[in-house]
């Protein structure tokens, strides 16, 4: 069974290929609910590559998990069950370890900083490894704000979160960064980290300004930590499979229109971020405002431990200092 379905999936993209202009009805999955950045600029996408393609090629996108998490998505990606999909370089990191370099901690200043990072050509040839280790082909970044904690405790130093269960995305340059610090990582999918913060389930949250204020999770916090500890990249993904039974012209426009709009949400955030920050500030839940010292030791273990694993750590770094301000 397994042969022929190997057989018809060559046969079908060698008749795609064969037909420059064909028809599809793409799908593209995201983590991400409705009304978040990432989804609209999903949704946005879909409208111009139709509008672009005469109507010939059209965009489902399921948001919020409906195709499965992310591990579970970039294995539809691979084998081409699920043809597109804005996905967290975190997940992308744990099949290709060297975008881990992108979670380096304190590597932007700030969050134009990290757009600027993230545009820049060093960070867009890493997406060239994508289908030998992955099985994708990365059309651009975007991002969300930087990282930030939420804790249900009185937090006034790094030795305070030791030992602590604080939710983190689960990949292994966070997952690191927090073992580093002393913490219990706490490996959680979005739809459930409300619930865990509110009945103690967790103890504090590694997250981004928007979901904080949006999602409310302020709401079961003593202490928000404004440390901007890590970026947070997204990078737009298709198929490796779909991508070669597309024509060239189809390459091309698919390729640029969801660059486009990846990259349209480095903007959103740069624009946002800070009046997400301002907001939760007024909540009047103790705010905290750190930078890299706080959290000096956990760094260097991080570097010692990345600096190898992750080869285009060192080519970032001198991006950061050429593009800082």
């Amino acid at each position: 069974m397994k042969t022929i379905t190997r057989l018809l999936t060559g046969a079908a993209m060698a008749l795609a290929t064969a037909a420059p202009g064909f028809a599809a009805e793409f799908r593209l999955g995201l983590i991400t609910p409705p009304p978040h950045i990432w989804t609209k600029a999903a949704e946005a996408f879909g409208t111009e590559l139709a509008e672009a393609s005469g109507g010939t090629h059209s965009v489902t996108v399921f948001p919020a998990r409906q195709l499965g998490n992310e591990a579970e998505m970039l294995q539809q990606l691979q084998t081409g069950a699920l043809d597109m999909a804005f996905m967290t370089v975190a997940e992308v990191s744990n099949r290709a370890p060297d975008f881990g370099a992108l979670y380096a901690p304190y590597l932007a200043d700030d969050i134009g900083h990290a757009g600027r990072i993230l545009r820049s050509d060093t960070a867009r040839d890493m997406l060239d490894q994508l289908p030998g280790k992955a099985g994708v082909v990365g059309t651009g970044f975007g991002m969300a704000g930087l990282r930030q904690i939420v804790s249900r405790g009185e937090i006034n130093s790094a030795e305070d979160l030791a030992g602590l269960k604080l939710r983190i995305t689960p990949f292994e340059p966070i997952l690191d960064f927090y073992n580093a610090i002393g913490t219990a990582p706490t490996p959680m999918p979005l739809p459930d980290v409300y619930d865990a913060l509110a009945n103690g389930q967790v103890d504090a949250i590694d997250m981004d300004a928007e979901l904080i204020w949006v999602l409310k999770y302020y709401e079961h916090a003593d202490t928000i930590v404004q440390s901007d500890h890590m970026m947070f990249p997204m990078v737009g993904l298709v198929s490796a499979r779909v991508w070669a039974g597309l024509s060239e012209e189809d390459r091309a426009m698919i390729g640029d229109l969801m660059a486009r709009h990846v990259d349209s949400t480095i903007d959103s955030y740069v624009e946002k971020e800070q009046g997400w920050l301002d907001q939760i500030r007024d909540t009047g839940r103790s705010y905290k405002q750190v930078d890299e010292s706080f959290f000096s030791e956990a760094i260097a273990t991080w570097n010692d431990t990345w600096s190898d694993r992750a080869p285009s750590l060192a080519a970032l770094r001198e991006v950061a200092a050429q593009t800082a301000e």
